[in-house]
């Protein structure tokens, strides 16, 4: 097994997902199987219960493991399958550390950082890699060098290194090179980070610089000699507009070709599908086929909120041939009196992300209910889908003050707590969480969509639709096409006579890849485009 990891320095946010995942792209194209491993350093077990504004969004894995958003960029760059394996907190290391200290596994020992601790986190990444069929582990240490929740993991690796031979560890370090306002580059910040890396026993064996700008090469030159790292160990990596196009910078750069002199591999295929959809995108770029698409949110000002929404737009742009421009709305600014023509003026879709709690419901409720009634295509997505359930319930099937009983006390809850879910205390790990079978209706769009009658996505939710209310809603062209095994779960609503109005109790957008878009996501934009054209 060939590791590598990467380390940040300067501040948080520089890209290290981006870089990690990128690097596995290059591996990837060349033929080699690659297994991504997230460190975060929070003292959380997972990001279930994170705030969107401080983390951006909770990304949910396969088998219902809540975690951070990085790990979702290394499925769509490196089209992987993970499992809560693939995530290590402070949190999961220091719990099965105290657990295995009270069963008494560590004979009475002084339980202590060095060694518990370390081994624990070892122990962690390498039985990763012993489950997997790759040949290449890739690290990321969440946070920045100098943060004292990332010692005992930077630790951990230091000894990693220690123990596998020189030619199967390497380390690649992120850094930021700032420009000065007469465009100077500033190499300094990259020197102290290097040199607080050294000073914890890490040397990089590549610095990858992020910049507004490409460096030069006397800039290179001059971190390399400071940092003691070869010139072409230097890789400048500028800033994008588009993420997908990073692994072709970085290829630019040289970074493929060290990587394999130094890890001693050979390439073994080349695949360039990525690189003729990267093509594809910017030829669409310079295009003028825009389709403009309203998310009603509560978390809007913050877009990494609804980041996997995001990413999955792109793929279906990219599939159909357009561009999109995403209008941010935010859902209580829709709940003042007044018209709502103002805000969705132009555009061609609207779409309802998940949430939880009331602040904003009633807003994307009227989002809902503008698109159905103004035949504008809409899609809505998990709590998108229980306010489109109460929209139809309330405006269509006329249950006056029908609502969830998540939000407030109703006469007519359509939305009610999961059957398993009563007397559950902790919020942590408790919805319900991960993949599900979804059984879809013969001659449905949902059929069409997907083209097959049994499906598989992700979930994330503690409510859903009150079964005792089904053949009340269902009526005037409004009806389930989409339920689990038992036929009392819904999972799929949409209206028959409707350009394209179509919800999900689950999150599709956490399966879209960038050559493989999500068929709800694609099925919406085609619609949007369609209502776009004179």
């Amino acid at each position: 097994m060939k590791y590598i990891v990467v380390t940040g320095g300067v501040m948080s946010g520089l890209g290290k997902g981006i870089t990690m995942a990128s690097i596995g792209r290059i591996l990837k194209n060349r033929g080699h199987e690659v297994v991504p491993i997230k460190i975060d350093p929070y003292i959380n077990l997972d990001a279930g219960t994170m705030n969107p504004f401080q983390h951006g969004e909770v990304y949910v894995l396969g088998d219902g493991a809540e975690v951070d958003l990085d790990l979702g960029n290394y499925e769509r760059f490196m089209d992987v399958e993970l499992g809560r394996e693939h995530n290590i907190t402070t949190g999961l290391v220091y719990s099965a550390v105290i657990e295995r200290e009270r069963r008494g596994e560590y004979l009475g020992q002084t339980v202590q950082i060095i060694p518990h601790v370390t081994n624990e986190i070892k122990a962690r990444i390498r039985q990763v890699t012993a489950k997997s069929d790759a040949d290449i582990c890739l690290v990321e240490v969440g946070g920045t060098v100098g943060d004292i929740e990332s010692m005992p993991f930077l630790e951990a690796v230091r000894q990693m290194h220690g123990e596998e031979n020189e030619a199967d560890f390497l380390f690649v370090h992120v850094t930021l090179v700032p420009f000065t306002t007469l465009g100077e580059p500033k190499t300094k910040p990259t020197q102290h980070s290097v040199k607080a890396l050294l000073e914890l026993g890490l040397h990089p064996d590549i610095i990858v610089c992020r910049s507004k700008k490409a460096l030069k090469e006397d800039a290179k030159k001059k971190i390399a000699m400071f940092c003691n790292v070869k010139e072409e160990a230097v890789i400048s990596a500028r800033d994008t507009d588009d993420i997908y196009e990073v692994p072709l910078l970085l290829e630019q750069e040289g970074i493929a070709s060290y990587l394999m002199k130094k890890l001693q591999l050979e390439q073994l295929k080349e695949d360039n599908e990525w690189t003729k959809m990267v093509e594809r995108r910017k030829a669409l770029a310079a295009g003028d086929k825009n389709v403009i698409i309203a998310i009603v949110g509560k978390y809007a000002e913050l877009e990494d909120s609804y980041l996997s929404i995001k990413e999955a737009l792109k793929h279906a742009a990219t599939e159909i041939g357009c561009n999109t421009e995403l209008k941010w709305i935010e859902a209580e600014d829709l709940e003042v009196e007044g018209t709502l023509n103002t805000f969705f003026e132009g555009v061609q879709g609207i779409l309802v992300p998940g949430g939880f709690g009331e602040r904003g419901a009633e807003g994307k409720i009227k989002a809902i209910e503008y698109a159905r009634t103004n035949k504008i295509p809409f899609l809505g997505l998990c709590f998108g889908f229980q306010l489109a359930v109460i929209e139809v319930a309330r405006n269509v099937a006329k249950l006056k003050d029908a609502n969830s009983s998540e939000l407030c006390e109703t006469p007519h809850p359509v939305i009610a707590l999961l059957e398993e879910q009563r007397g559950v205390k902790d919020k942590g790990g408790t919805m319900r969480l991960g993949d599900y079978v979804v059984f879809i209706r013969a001659d449905t769009v949902a059929e069409k969509t997907y083209g097959k009658k049994k499906i598989v996505e992700r979930h994330r939710h503690r409510y859903e639709v009150n079964p005792v209310y089904i053949e009340r809603i269902e009526h005037e062209g409004v009806f389930f096409s989409g339920t689990d095994r038992s036929g009392m779960r819904m999972e799929i609503l949409e209206i028959y006579e409707h350009p394209f109005f179509f919800a999900t109790q689950f999150h599709p957008e956490f399966k879209s890849r960038p050559n493989k878009p999500s068929p709800p996501f694609k099925a919406f934009l085609e619609a949007c485009v369609r209502e776009g054209e004179p």
